[in-house]
Parts: structure tokens; sequence; C-alpha cells
């Protein structure tokens, strides 16, 4: 497209949006407050430049930009929290951003025992509001991610042992669709859609409110422990039970019991740091945020039988990886972390009993290991440098996992996914068969999933059998 014609068309789409039959706030470059909202990213890569940002107030302020977008058939993005690490997920150079961080509000319904909570909140605003009425709701566990894209990506809590993931809490969705209408998906009404949203991520519309189980606060006992290097082999040993380089390990006890015996394993090891102490989950997200901002951030993910041989090995080829690192990256410009959270096979079973998701955890055939490996650096050089590395560590490891039976599980989740990873086809044939279905029953003009380019595509995943 040629210069005059791409004046032309954004002179058009500024027309259009000024006249929408629903005003709404816009920010263009020479706003003032535009810098600050393309600084607010989390990560260094999703901080490009669109040629509007849009900061809807409410469902009816978002369906009137959608209709104005397709109209013009323009491009967009859409951000919650802006927490997503990789280039182009939540926002877009050129296009038009879809900012929802307006639309934060938590509203608790003492008389129902639920919970209304906007798309653009955090869940230290969620956690601070429900705190004042002795409520919680099986949400994150960092405070600074926000509620939309952690929820419709499945969304790990500290209830999830309970509740299941954070998505299977949802009472009902309220949806803006494609074509502008706004809609309500639950078990009750169009069933099919509320099914996909349970961690079909964003392609099949605008979610605008999340409607949450009320859950009383019993309190938490919880926070970090760091460990020196030399207590790794005994961390492995006792991981499985239930960084230069130190062991954190974080503890949440949801019933807010002292020392529970499911970590005895670490009771003994001799901690350089301690921080664990009776709290509530507003104080468990602020002390959980251990991954910092502005940086060149890179996540992958995998998923591991439970079993020691390959935690070892992790942690074997993050000190390779840290090693390779430092002949290139000067000390104080990288951080790198070796995660693995429990991931047993009663998740599965808890969502399915809970009118299950589209994740299709409930086909784990045996207890696993959520692992996840991250680098963070200061410069677009030094991310060219660590990304095949990175790469390579999470490859190598699942090469050795395949040593070992029932050591790779095919299951990558999509919150932690590299945009170089396949979450979505990782949930299963049924699963992804179904998200098509619903994908153009809801959206048969495409647009979530040709305009709006970022994130995780169900078209982009091809049939399974």
């Amino acid at each position: 497209m040629s210069t005059l014609a791409q004046s032309t068309q954004a002179h058009a789409l500024i027309q259009a949006l000024a006249e929408a039959e629903v005003q709404f706030q816009v920010l263009v470059p020479e706003d003032p407050d535009y810098d600050a909202r393309v600084q607010s990213y989390w990560s260094l890569q999703t901080r490009l430049k669109p040629s509007h940002f849009i900061l809807p107030r409410s469902a009816q302020e978002v369906a009137s930009v959608i209709k104005v977008l397709t109209t013009h058939r323009a491009t967009f993005a859409v951000r919650s929290g802006g927490h997503t690490p990789h280039a182009g997920a939540n926002n877009i150079e050129g296009g038009v951003t879809i900012d929802l961080s307006l639309m934060n509000w938590t509203r608790y319904d003492a008389a129902a025992e639920t919970v209304d909570i906007g798309p653009g909140g955090r869940w230290r605003d969620v956690y601070g509001e429900l705190d004042k009425h002795g409520r919680v709701v099986a949400g994150g566990r960092n405070g600074t991610v926000g509620v939309g894209g952690l929820i419709i990506g499945g969304g790990i809590s500290f209830s999830t042992g309970r509740r299941g993931f954070a998505c299977d809490d949802v009472i009902s969705f309220e949806v803006v669709l494609a074509d502008g209408r706004i809609i309500t998906a639950s078990m009750e009404e169009h069933p099919d859609l509320y099914f996909a949203l349970k961690g079909g991520s964003g392609n099949f519309g605008i979610v605008t409110n999340y409607k949450m189980h009320a859950l009383k606060s019993e309190g938490i006992y919880g926070g970090l422990k760091v460990y020196p290097e030399q207590v790794t082999p005994s961390a492995i040993e006792a991981l499985p039970d239930f960084k230069d380089i130190v062991v954190v390990v974080a503890f949440a006890q949801v019933a807010g019991v002292a020392d529970a015996p499911a970590y005895d394993g670490f009771k003994d090891l001799p901690a350089i740091m301690n921080t664990c102490k009776p709290t509530t989950a507003l104080g468990a997200v602020s002390e959980y945020d251990v991954v910092p901002g502005g940086n060149q951030s890179t996540f992958f993910t995998a998923t591991f039988g439970n079993e020691a041989r390959i935690v070892a090995k992790a942690t074997e080829l993050h000190k390779q990886f840290v090693d390779d690192l430092k002949g290139f990256i000067p000390d104080g410009d990288f951080t790198t972390q070796c995660l693995l959270q429990p991931l047993p096979k009663i998740y599965g079973e808890i969502s399915a009993r809970h009118g299950g998701n589209v994740m299709g955890l409930d086909r784990q055939p045996i207890d696993g290991l959520l692992f996840v490996a991250i680098v963070l650096v200061k410069t677009p050089e030094q991310q060219a440098f660590a990304y095949p590395r990175i790469q390579s560590w999470v490859e190598k490891l699942r090469a050795y996992a395949a040593t070992i039976e029932d050591g790779n599980l095919d299951w990558v989740y999509l919150n932690y996914a590299d945009r170089s990873q396949d979450p979505l086809r990782s949930y299963g044939a049924e699963n992804v068969r179904r998200m098509k279905q619903v994908a153009a029953k809801y959206d048969p003009q495409a647009v979530f999933q040709d305009l709006c380019p970022g994130g995780f595509k169900i078209s982009h995943v091809a049939e399974l059998t």
C-alpha cells in the first residue's frame, strides 16, 4: 500500500472513530499520554507504536469500536494488563490497540456470592477490593498481571487444587462479538462459546466482564524461601513430593496452615531468606511478583512427568545456559529462571467437575510438572543471542525426557508459551475441532483471526486426527 493510500485510510479511520455512535477515549502519537501507554507494557518487545490507542469504558464502547474497525478492515490488538512478553500479542505496530485498562472494576454481590470483574483490572486491584469483604476469587498469583489475559488463557491460581483453573470458576462471560453484538456466555446461554473461552484465548471475541464465584477468604500461609545453589539436589528430591544461581520456592497454603506436611521436604533445608508468614491473597500476589518488567523477555514452557531425573536435567541445562550467557552478556544485564510447578492429574479432574474447559488436561494420564524457562535481557542484541539458546535448552530437556517412560506430556500452557510454540494444538483433536467450530459460528468473517493477528490463533492449527 502506498504512503498516500495509508494516509487516506488513517484519516478515514480517525473520522469514523470521531463519528462513532458511542464515544470513547482515543490517543494518537501526538497526544501527551500516548508515550505513557507505550511504556506501560511489561516487556520491551511489546512496546510497539499503534496508530491509535482506544480506551473504552464499557461493553457498549467496545462494540462501537469493533464496528468501526471491521467496517474499515483495520488491524487491531487487544490489551488487558499488557503482561504477555512476545511482540504483537497485546499491541500492534501501526494498527489500533484496544486498551481495556479503564474497564477496571471489582463488584462484589453479597447476596449472590459472586464478583463481577472488569478485563482491564490487575489482580492486586481485585484482591484489594475483595479483601474489604473477607472474600477472594480463584485468580492470578502475580498482582501486576491483567485479569483478562490470564483467565482466557486458563489461569493457574492459589486455589487450582480445589477449584480448578481460574477459567473454571467463571460463571459467565460478557462478550463483544465481531459484529458488535454483546452476549452472555454461560452454561445456560451459548454454552459452546462458554466452554471455548475457558482456555481458548482471544479467538472468539472481546470479553468485557467476568462473573466469578466469591470465595470466603481463609487467609494464606506463604511466601518465598531462597536457598543456596548447594541445596539443589535436596530441593529436586523434595519437589516431586507434592540460581548466580539460587533455589527459590514459593509457598502458598490456602487454608492458612503453617508448615503443612506437603512442604516437609523443604522444611529442614538451610534457607538464606524466608518470608513465609500468615497473609492474604493481596499480600501473596505482591510477594510473588519476582519477575521484573522493563526487559527484553522470553518465556518457553513444557510439561513433563513428575520425575526427579527430569528436574535434575532441567537445572543442569539451566546452569549451562547461564554459563553461555555470561560469555556474551555483562553481569547485571540478564536474569534467568528455571521454574517448576506441580501439575497433578487432579487439576484436570477438578476442571471436569466444574463443567470442563477446552485445555484438555483431563487427558493427562499421570501427575506432571509444568516447566518454564525465562530469560530477561536489556537490549535487542542480547535478546538475539539469548533466544536460540533458551529454545535449545527446552529442546534438549524434551529430548532427555523422551528417554524416560511418560517423560514428556503433550501439553503447553498458553499463558507461559513462546510465540513459536503451539498451545492450542496441545489441547487435543476434539478440543481443536470444537474451537474451530465456535470461531466459525460466532465470528464467520474471521475478524479475530485476520484483523486481530496477535496471540495464538485457532485458524493456524491444522485439524488433528
